[in-house]
């Protein structure tokens, strides 16, 4: 299954995508590894910006009822819920300041505790409807993902 991801063109891209999926690595890590693995850039970019989005509406829509069920059937994974909803609330500040312009932000500076899982994450637990929150969080994903492409094409280029 590895080789065929890749091996293969079509298996590179996939891997990519899932990869930029993946919370904490998110596109901040996929667009590099994709270009690693030989992609071109620009359609890396724009893979990794569309498997970036993907778990967004599901986490806004669903992660509050998640952790709910975590805490009441994995009582051990309390610690964990709390955790992940004090980093989301630790944004507060950002949010009630800039509103909508600081959920932009929080998205698109590819920082670490950054990008659209903590941006959704934010979104749900400050109850910014799916509506208005994906458009913005949509926004700051190619924002990220354009500056990780500049900074990727550059690295490539001096090599």
């Amino acid at each position: 299954m590895f080789d065929w991801l890749t091996g293969s063109l079509a298996g590179k891209y996939v891997f990519t995508f899932f990869a930029s999926m993946i919370p904490v690595m998110e596109l901040r890590g996929a667009i590099p590894i994709g270009v690693g693995l030989g992609l071109p850039l620009v359609p890396t970019i724009v893979t990794c910006i569309l498997g970036n989005m993907v778990p967004v509406p599901f986490i806004i829509l669903f992660i509050r009822r998640i952790f709910q069920w975590m805490r009441t059937l994995l009582p051990k994974l309390d610690g964990l819920v709390t955790r992940m909803e004090n980093k989301a609330y630790s944004k507060k500040d950002l949010i009630d300041r800039y509103k909508m312009l600081g959920l932009y932000i929080l998205v698109a500076i590819p920082l670490p505790g950054t990008g659209a899982w903590t941006g959704s994450l934010v979104a749900a637990l400050f109850d910014i409807r799916l509506k208005n929150a994906f458009p913005i969080i949509f926004a700051g994903v190619i924002t990220a993902g354009l500056v990780i492409g500049l900074l990727t094409g550059g690295v490539v280029a001096l090599l």
